[in-house]
């Protein structure tokens, strides 16, 4: 439903400050409207009447730009839901009822405790299923005790990027809007537009892989509140999942041995880092399981763990490294750890074991192809662990089967996307395989 609603500030009404009030001026009727007073006063000239939001040069005397345009989107949405309740309530006066009821921190949800002469709970719900963000929230805690807090940061993420997508073409989302025309646009704001932080630096643009995550759970959420008939049947069939092959390494045994010698007795604090991510590359275990292991997990000589992310019991049998690690680790307790401060000094141990080779990736963006290079000790993370397992199982010629059963992965297909291995290396593969089968000789036939 589209509402008659826009924000306004001219320079016509000037204080005796400089600045201008913005209004969200509310048309409901032909002849008839009126204005809302958001409280937010800037001077004129910084006020877009096209894209009508506040310009980013506003001076920071008057405030911050992006919270201001944040809080009138937020604004906007409260008008909006006033008008809901009117119409489906049925009053007359929707002029009157909007400019009464309005105010900046009025919350739609306690709609229900006025006089039901007003309106009704009814309404109240209506105005709750129209709202895509509230879906979403309702969404997100109905997960929580069933997905891992990194399949929760993903749907959370999801929500962020709306309403940055939002703030960027000043216009409110609701399902309705959901097609393909948003679709096409919404993936092009998060390819050249999207401005999103790592490691306090500003970046531009996301990585094709990390749209498509974000495509693929929306998908999931939008056929979630149709399942349960909250809102209705939207057609997804163009809303494609985008994929390419992510800038990901392992490492092999010989680096992990370096990894696992390497002197760091100038470096005491970074042993834990170390043992840790060599445990993962002997186990195939998530950060998330590797990390939070207890000492009661290990039996017989086997780890019994259930992963985080799939609720799914794996039962690993340890390398003697492996054990010697897992026995040492737990002399004293393990203190929490954090995936950005384990990236960050796992790294740091890459580098001084000497894995530093050149390493070379390139990623889309739009149709332009980027290429970046960096030691390869740079591109080590905490994944890279897991990775290095099944490349490395995969490698040495252990069934995948058998690999999926210790790693988890429920999947081939998932499976394949951990292996990485050089043309060379699998060309290599293949040589072994022939000898092994003396197919490397042609036979002449008698």
């Amino acid at each position: 439903m589209l509402f008659p609603i826009k924000p306004i500030c001219s320079a016509k009404k000037t204080l005796r400050d400089g600045t201008s009030t913005i209004f969200l001026q509310y048309c409901f009727s032909a002849s008839n409207r009126t204005l809302l007073n958001t409280g937010i006063r800037i001077p004129a000239n910084y006020w877009s009447l096209k894209q009508r939001c506040i310009s980013n040069k506003l001076p920071q005397a008057y405030g911050n730009s992006q919270r201001l345009n944040e809080e009138l989107i937020r604004l906007t949405r409260i008008a909006e839901d006033l008008v809901t309740v009117a119409i489906n309530n049925q009053i007359s006066d929707k002029g009157s009822f909007v400019k009464k009821s309005f105010r900046s921190d009025f919350n739609v949800s306690t709609l229900n405790s006025v006089k039901a002469n007003t309106f009704t709970f009814n309404a109240v719900e209506q105005v709750k299923k129209q709202d895509i963000y509230f879906q979403l929230d309702d969404y997100i805690k109905s997960k929580e005790m069933k997905v891992s807090k990194a399949t929760l940061c993903v749907y959370k993420n999801i929500k962020a990027h709306l309403l940055a997508f939002e703030k960027y073409r000043c216009k409110k989302i609701t399902f309705d809007d959901l097609d393909f025309s948003f679709y096409e646009a919404f993936v092009s704001y998060l390819i050249f537009h999207h401005i999103h932080n790592r490691r306090k630096t500003e970046f531009v643009g996301l990585k094709l892989n990390t749209i498509g995550k974000t495509i693929k759970h929306l998908r999931v959420f939008i056929k979630d509140r149709v399942k349960r008939k909250i809102i209705p049947a939207i057609d997804l069939s163009d809303f494609k999942i985008t994929e390419e092959e992510s800038d990901a390494i392992y490492l092999t045994h010989q680096e992990i041995a370096d990894i696992y010698h390497t002197d760091l007795t100038a470096y005491p604090y970074l042993v834990e880092y170390r043992d840790l991510f060599v445990l993962g590359c002997l186990t195939g275990l998530r950060f998330s399981d590797f990390s939070t292991l207890q000492s009661e997990d290990l039996k017989r000589d086997m780890l019994y763990k259930k992963q985080t992310k799939s609720d799914h019991w794996v039962v690993i049998p340890l390398r003697e490294e492996a054990k010697l690690i897992f026995t040492r680790q737990f002399k004293d307790k393990l203190k929490c750890l954090t995936n950005p401060e384990f990236n960050r000094h796992i790294k740091t141990i890459g580098k001084l074991a000497g894995i530093d080779q050149l390493v070379r990736f390139s990623y889309k963006k739009g149709n332009k192809s980027i290429e970046v290079a960096k030691p390869k000790y740079e591109w080590i993370t905490s994944h890279t662990a897991r990775r290095s397992f099944c490349t490395n199982e995969f490698i040495d010629s252990t069934p995948v089967e058998l690999i999926m059963k210790i790693s988890g992965h429920k999947t081939t297909k998932d499976f394949y996307r951990y292996i990485r291995i050089t043309p060379e290396e699998a060309a290599n593969k293949i040589k072994q395989l022939w000898q092994s089968r003396n197919d490397m000789k042609l036979i002449k036939a008698i």
